[in-house]
């Protein structure tokens, strides 16, 4: 892999991880568009960390917070605040995600990765089922106002995140307005739960990498896949959340339904074939 397409690609995970619009599917319809090789498990494991950077330095206070949390709750056994409840409401979340990912995330691919029309579909799809619930969900509660129920339903809502085209940050952000949370609650939840599963992806890639070792002239697109990665994301992340503060969904669903249609009508005229 070239210097352009890294920074490219680590530029649009790190865009599209945070943005509801799915990540996988724009990291795999455009190097399928433009006819570009497969990026490999060395350019994989750079997006991740990039990803777990940008996601670790923006959230380094309420990941702070939230390690003092759980220990404090372990030592006073008391689970009686907000901030007490959260670090074990994110754990509890991220198991169906992780159990789901690891006896099912090679069986999703090999179906998914290959049928750009299925992934355009779930593009536009998903897209409109967050439309629909940004504008008929209630949108009052807090995130301090979550329940062990509404946060377990998020988690098994992210299991979807599997399928290219549903979008991680946009299934999460859409089952919480469900529940009536509101935008800004929804998405800083979403990115908080996204954490472990983020750094577990990052973390399993980068045993395997070191198993197989670095394949020669991949040093620097993997770091500078890395380096876009974290900075585009972190910008992501910052923009996302003082964005819904004031304003809906609409641009994003638009987003999906107007590149999915459009990778529809191509791909039915024969493009790219």
């Amino acid at each position: 892999m070239n210097l352009f397409h890294a920074a490219v690609l680590g530029a649009l995970q790190g865009v599209s991880e945070v943005l509801p619009i799915s990540s996988s599917a724009h990291l795999i319809l455009l190097p399928w568009l433009l006819k570009w090789p497969e990026s490999g498990l060395t350019f994989d494991v750079a997006l991740h960390l990039g990803t777990f950077l940008a996601l670790s330095l923006y959230f380094r206070r309420d990941i702070i917070e939230m390690v003092v949390s759980f220990f404090e709750a372990i030592i006073l056994r008391r689970f009686d605040t907000p901030a007490r409840r959260l670090p074990f409401i994110i754990i509890a979340v991220t198991v169906p995600a992780a159990v789901v990912g690891k006896f099912f995330e090679s069986e999703v691919e090999a179906l998914f990765r290959s049928n750009p029309l299925l992934i355009a579909s779930f593009l536009v799809g998903f897209g409109l089922l967050l439309g629909l619930t940004d504008t008929l969900g209630r949108k009052r509660l807090a995130l301090g106002e979550i329940k062990t129920f509404s946060a377990m339903t998020i988690g098994v809502m992210q299991c979807l995140a599997l399928i290219p085209g549903v979008s991680r940050s946009g299934i999460t952000i859409t089952a919480a307005l469900m529940l009536g949370f509101t935008r800004e609650a929804a998405a800083r939840f979403s990115f908080l739960m996204s954490l472990p599963i983020v750094a577990g992806a990052a973390l399993l890639k980068t045993v395997h990498l070191f198993k197989d070792g670095i394949p020669a002239g991949e040093a620097m697109p993997m770091f500078v896949g890395v380096v876009v990665s974290a900075v585009t994301g972190y910008i992501s992340v910052a923009f996302l959340l003082k964005y819904v503060q004031k304003r809906t969904l609409t641009l994003f669903v638009w987003y999906r339904v107007v590149l999915g249609a459009a990778l529809i009508i191509a791909i039915l005229t024969g493009f790219g074939a």
